[in-house]
């Protein structure tokens, strides 16, 4: 016997099936919008790193460094906020 996921299990404590199945096109949206903000993401850190990086050689930048660290988090987060939506969007849709 296969051993059930936390989800599954807390589906089952819910009354509710497991989870909706996915079209093969869903998937496949799903997909690429992982390879896209997998990208966008990679993108992000490429621009600010060498930046931070810079700054935290610096002793009088470290101010500087310190909000370039701050937009870094916020810009990967703000792309992972979208992206959880567009994927949310794509599991809704049929």
């Amino acid at each position: 016997m296969a051993m059930k996921s936390a989800y599954e299990l807390a589906m089952e404590r819910l009354g509710k099936s497991s989870a909706p199945k996915l079209t093969a096109e869903q998937k496949a949206k799903l997909a690429e919008l992982d390879r896209l903000y997998t990208a966008k993401i990679a993108q992000v850190e490429l621009d600010l790193k060498p930046k931070i990086a810079a700054a935290n050689s610096a002793i009088e930048k470290f101010e500087e460094a310190e909000k370039l660290e701050n937009t870094l988090r916020a810009e990967v987060q703000k792309l992972r906020g979208k992206l959880e939506a567009e994927k949310e969007k794509v599991r809704r849709s049929k």
